[in-house]
């Protein structure tokens, strides 16, 4: 049963890598073709990917470690001299586009559930929500596309920091409607260590890691150790979800981005090089599974049935994470393409969403099944049609600001044939 699984999985993983290249024809981002395949071959369509395999402890292990891998391409970007200059700006800028995406969310919603008799406080279970941005399909386009420029260089820093934000406000809320509703509420000492916990992880192996590679010099010896802390750090964090915490709310993504980029400012440029360039092929393939992970549990079944609730939710965070953006670029002074594409970029949603849905219904289902209805719902509808546009959107992004190879060209002919019109 098990070798049946693994030769479906490695089938999908076949048709998706062929999906992506057929749309890259088309000049939109892979990730769109490994999204879709994720839809079609998941348990809600084609079941080529069904829920045998999604719920297989195996595949759970995987998929962990395979999310912690994808961490690599975002921690070993965060070199402390690249990013100090720029500190300030990307800081200041993931706070407003998250607090401004929850500001929106939970005010748009907060008024028409006062109109409509529904408990204001499930505003501000959906704001918490609406502010947690799924990295992987951004900076899937940034790896399969190879953008580069300001806004590349923003949002990278910004997917880590992101996820953190994300994690605090949506946990804090959680804690006071939870003890709103008189439940077992959650302190705020658990609040935090759940938030900063995939962090800790990341800092001891990285720091555990970057004394040891310091001691290797050959290339081979310093790819063996480090893949080594890797498989250790993705352990400690799936004992964890599975066997202490009282739900798998451990993020591995942010285990592997703290976990690099404490190695990766740690030793010489060359050595880190060196590692990136074998684990580079490598990342590319976990993506890949990755958001196939993302696809195959939406059921596009709820496109047709999404109702008002799903696009004023979808329409609420798009201007949140956009007037946000473009708030915190601005105070900034960051370049005229970040104030106004960055948002763009923040859309994609689906995978953590998911994640604080299920505790958010988790926490509503005994005192108030009928909130949880409506936020499950919603969520899930969203999150199929959001992810979609949202990748489609994002790509337009990072081409409206310059960033795809081709654009950067065509933006070099321009001003060289200004400069000779000049001359």
């Amino acid at each position: 049963m098990i070798i049946l699984d693994i030769l479906r999985l490695l089938l999908t993983i076949a048709i998706a890598y062929l999906a992506g290249k057929l749309i890259s024809k088309l000049k939109l981002p892979a990730i769109l073709g490994w999204l879709i395949t994720g839809m079609v071959l998941g348990p809600h369509a084609l079941n080529l990917m069904g829920i045998e395999l999604l719920d297989a402890g195996w595949y759970n292990v995987l998929e962990s470690l395979l999310e912690c891998t994808a961490g690599l391409m975002i921690g070993t970007e965060l070199i402390w001299k690249k990013m100090k200059k720029a500190g300030k700006q990307i800081i200041v800028t993931t706070i407003t586009e998250s607090l401004g995406t929850f500001l929106v969310v939970s005010v748009v919603f907060g008024v028409i559930f006062w109109l409509s008799d529904v408990p204001v406080y499930l505003a501000l279970l959906f704001g918490g929500i609406a502010l947690a941005t799924a990295p992987a399909p951004s900076l899937s386009i940034v790896n399969d596309m190879k953008t580069s420029g300001p806004v590349t260089n923003t949002l990278i820093p910004m997917a880590a920091l992101d996820d953190l934000v994300g994690a605090l406000v949506f946990f804090t809320v959680v804690a006071v409607v939870s003890a709103h509703l008189s439940t077992s509420g959650i302190p705020v000492s658990m609040v935090l260590f759940l938030v900063f916990l995939p962090v800790l992880i990341g800092i001891v192996t990285g720091l555990i890691t970057g004394l040891l590679l310091r001691r290797v010099h050959r290339p081979g010896a310093s790819l063996a150790v480090m893949l080594t802390m890797l498989l250790f750090s993705a352990g400690v964090g799936f004992y964890l979800n599975s066997y202490v915490l009282p739900s798998p709310v451990l993020n591995f993504l942010l285990i592997g981005m703290s976990f690099s980029t404490v190695f990766a400012n740690m030793i010489p440029e060359e050595q880190l090089d060196g590692i990136m360039k074998v684990m580079n092929p490598v990342i590319g393939f976990c993506l890949i599974v990755v958001i196939l992970n993302l696809g195959a549990p939406l059921d596009y079944h709820l496109i047709f049935g999404a109702g008002i609730y799903t696009a004023v939710y979808i329409i609420a965070r798009a201007i949140g994470k956009y007037s946000g953006a473009y708030f915190g670029a601005a105070v900034t002074h960051a370049p005229d393409t970040v104030k106004k594409y960055l948002g763009f970029t923040l859309l994609p949603h689906s995978g953590v969403s998911l994640v604080f849905t299920g505790i958010a219904v988790s926490v509503l289902e005994g005192s108030a099944p009928e909130c949880a209805a409506i936020i499950q719902g919603t969520i899930a509808a969203a999150a199929v049609i959001n992810e979609v546009i949202a990748v489609y959107i994002a790509k337009k992004g990072f081409e409206w600001a310059g960033e795809l190879p081709e654009e950067e060209e065509r933006n070099h002919r321009i001003h060289d044939a200004k400069g000779e019109a000049r001359a």
